[in-house]
């Protein structure tokens, strides 16, 4: 017979393992799938500041270590393989991944979002290549160089404020007359004197060759173009959330995200979204954190 689990646990961010060492030390079984390494998104990020109990910051890859390590203390385990689908039609659901089917008589599902593409030509081909989406993870290869970023929210600054003291020079890209950034950050861009701000702008096309050279951006007022040489493009325009494998198994709003309160409770009982994947208005480390504590209490209450 098929081992069932307490809890499978889909994605090792930092809601995924909060849940599995609040549930492996309530004495549950459980198993996280990963898909890549601990922690998720947040292990491309080089400098968490907000997060409390790191006074002088901490990167995401070591946070996310530390989160895994403390799971897997209380007797979490963790299997690297990738969702490939669900079935949540039984009290016992099924969870089909590159390894295997495995089964459990709860889910908590932790897979964050993806950044968003431009979705303009030539973007897949020149990624890696001139084309990057994490400034921490690419940003040292652009030592003395000039890059756009584009987008103008929190982290479109945070990549360019990170860039300004690697490179020569940054272009801000964005297609509004003022950034939707918080002040704190708004406040810190004023003080970069390697900056310089294109407002009321889109990337209209790459410039390159084997590797890129360049772009055209087009006021989206005026319509005019203009070409600005550059090295290296960091894209930071949100991102999409990981919930294509689930397909019609729970209730997932128009942006695809799923659909849950702060219960963490989805359509079907006995799975629960936490973290940058469910509806919520604010996704930080902390918020997700809070989440996968709140599931693991929802679980053990449907448990019992």
């Amino acid at each position: 017979m098929e081992h069932i689990y307490d809890m499978i646990i889909i994605g090792g961010g930092p809601g995924g393992y909060t849940a599995a060492m609040y549930a492996a030390r309530a004495g549950l079984d459980v198993v996280v799938m990963e898909r890549m390494s601990a922690g998720g998104q947040m292990a491309l990020t080089g400098d968490i500041e907000n997060y409390p109990g790191f006074d002088e910051g901490i990167d995401g890859f070591t946070l996310g270590m530390k989160m895994q390590k403390g799971a897997e203390k209380f007797g979490a385990r963790t299997e690297y393989a990738e969702v490939t689908g669900v079935d949540f039609s039984d009290n016992i659901k099924k969870v089909s991944t590159s390894g295997g089917d495995w089964f459990s008589k709860t889910v908590v599902i932790s897979t964050g979002a993806n950044p968003r593409s431009l979705g303009i030509e030539g973007e897949d081909k020149l990624t890696g290549r001139g084309v990057h989406y994490c400034s921490h993870c690419d940003g040292r290869f652009y030592k003395d160089r000039t890059v756009v970023v584009v987008g103008g929210g929190n982290s479109a600054v945070q990549d360019a404020l990170y860039l300004s003291r690697l490179v020569k020079k940054v272009y801000l890209v964005h297609q509004r007359d003022e950034l939707r950034a918080e002040k704190i950050y708004r406040n810190r861009l004023s003080e970069v004197n390697n900056l310089e701000f294109v407002w009321d702008s889109a990337l209209s096309d790459i410039i390159a060759g084997d590797s890129v050279s360049g772009v055209k951006v087009k006021n989206v007022k005026s319509g005019d173009i203009r070409e600005i040489e550059a090295d290296g493009i960091f894209v930071s325009i949100g991102r999409k959330p990981a919930t294509d494998f689930l397909g019609n198994a729970v209730d997932i709003d128009s942006a695809g995200y799923i659909v849950a309160d702060e219960s963490t409770e989805t359509s079907v009982a006995g799975v629960y979204a936490v973290g940058d994947v469910r509806t919520k208005r604010l996704r930080q480390v902390v918020t997700a954190v809070a989440d996968g504590a709140v599931a693991s209490y929802m679980a053990e209450k449907y448990l019992s």
